[in-house]
């Protein structure tokens, strides 16, 4: 009979603030192909000549203003989402990272010591991007292979960005912070570059070359990040009876000078400012749980952008972390996928 297990996939973080910790964690970050996609020798002369000599220690201090008494944010959270999924199902839920620590090579290592030979796949991704969800499956792939568990059957939770109850779930970890508030809503996705989004199209000819490319129906948005942040943003909308004219789209988390997702979220927050918008609530809806990006980068870098050119009132809403909609729908999918 066959012994079943489930496994949570994130990014990760690294294992402290210490600079060290901090340059382990983004080397092996950045030295992803699918994360940095360059020439590979670009890519590492760039890593070691550029990058890892100054970012170290400027990552290191933003990751100090998150970081709890527990630890990572990410970390932290994720273990707790492990723990609360596990309370409801007989199957075992392992928990991994794409880098850093619980390790995917590490996990994979217990599931073949628990004798594990049919695997439910959750990357905890809601929308397909080649940086996030392709390399942490990608990876968890390769690792099976290695360890000698290539013929295990596997099942692999898609993207799942428009799937009506995961709204569901988002709209009710929303709703009690903005309901009624009379605040503007923005949603800030994590950017990619624009060339990860053509990479991404099988066609070549549709993303980002055709006119209105994430609203005309093609076989390219299975992959497209681009169109898949706009389908969740449209059926949240949707779902709580939001204007559009209540609502902000844009993309944050920009690194190096190449073209990203636009419209950039720090742009957009100090327009809305000058625009005369006084409250402003921001959600980020491509993280299912808090981390540096949205602590710091919004929660602090945001409000402090949007107070200085004229806005009054600033709140990150927390991403769904352990809301029982959110585990609720984690265990459906358990559920739904048990024989």
């Amino acid at each position: 009979m066959a012994k079943k297990g489930v496994i949570l996939l994130n990014l990760g973080s690294p294992d402290s603030t210490d600079v060290e910790d901090v340059r382990t964690y983004l080397d092996q970050f950045l030295s992803d192909e699918r994360v940095l996609d360059l020439n590979p020798i670009v890519r590492k002369l760039l890593l070691k000549l550029v990058i890892l000599p100054r970012r170290p220690k400027e990552s290191a201090e933003a990751y100090s203003k998150v970081w709890t008494d527990e630890g990572s944010p990410l970390i932290v959270t994720s273990v707790k989402q492990q723990k609360l999924v596990q309370e409801n199902t007989d199957v075992p839920v392992y928990l991994a990272m794409r880098y850093g620590n619980p390790s995917t090579p590490d996990i994979v290592a217990e599931m073949k010591r628990d004798g594990i030979d049919d695997l439910l796949i959750i990357p905890l991704y809601p929308q397909y991007a080649m940086s996030s969800y392709e390399t942490a499956v990608v990876e968890l792939m390769e690792q099976l292979r290695e360890q000698g568990m290539a013929e295990i059957n596997t099942v692999l939770v898609q993207p799942f960005y428009k799937d009506p109850e995961y709204i569901d779930a988002l709209w009710e970890s929303i709703r009690p912070s903005y309901e009624g508030s009379g605040a503007h809503l923005m949603m800030s996705f994590h950017g990619i570059p624009q060339r990860h989004v053509k990479v991404t199209d099988p066609s070549h000819a549709h993303c980002l070359t055709t006119k209105d490319c994430c609203t005309t129906p093609h076989p390219a948005h299975g992959t497209c990040y681009s169109h898949q942040c706009y389908a969740t943003a449209y059926a949240l909308m949707a779902k709580g009876g939001l204007h559009h004219d209540d609502v902000t789209i844009s993309f944050q988390s920009r690194l190096l000078k190449d073209p990203w997702l636009k419209p950039y979220t720090d742009f957009e927050i100090e327009r809305l400012a000058k625009e005369g918008v006084k409250k402003l609530k921001v959600i980020c809806p491509a993280f299912i749980t808090d981390c540096l990006e949205t602590l710091e980068e919004i929660a602090m870098e945001g409000k402090e952008q949007f107070l200085e050119n004229g806005g009054e009132d600033f709140e990150l809403i927390p991403c769904l972390n352990t809301h029982p909609a959110w585990i609720n729908w984690l265990n459906n999918k358990i559920e739904r996928w048990e024989p």
